[in-house]
């Protein structure tokens, strides 16, 4: 009788073999890397589209770059999430900078979009024990 109420307290299916997070990070840090090689290649289209590359379009662009690059190395931390949106808040906000910066945020918005899509989908897979690693 003590074998089946140990069985009845343990999950139906075994933790995963591998950390499917660690996979997670690695795509949202490909996708800080990305974004930041196009805010950077945003500066030729600034410079020659409309009023040209000022100091403040030029600072905003680079410094938004490197706290993307630096945010690639961050996805460790509990707060990772909040900080990468709130990067692509503050590229949308580029619109006040020049049209074609705050069109990129948009662009990877909709990027980010997917991305946390795709992580409700893999803790509700990781929950329900879908994932190949769980499968007995």
């Amino acid at each position: 009788m003590s074998e089946s109420n140990s069985s009845a307290s343990e999950p139906e299916f075994a933790p995963p073999t591998s950390d499917p997070w660690k996979g997670f990070r690695g795509v949202v840090a490909g996708s800080l890397i990305l974004e930041a090689i196009v805010v950077l290649l945003a500066l030729p289209v600034v410079a020659t589209v409309g009023g040209g590359l000022t100091w403040l379009s030029g600072t905003y662009l680079v410094g938004l770059s490197i706290l993307m690059i630096l945010g690639a190395g961050l996805q460790g931390r509990p707060w990772a999430m909040t900080y990468n949106l709130l990067l692509q808040v503050a590229l949308i906000l580029g619109f006040f900078v020049h049209e074609s910066i705050g069109i990129v945020g948009l662009v990877f918005a909709i990027l980010w979009g997917y991305i946390l899509y795709f992580r409700k989908k893999v803790r509700q897979r990781m929950e329900q024990g879908l994932l190949p690693g769980q499968r007995e």
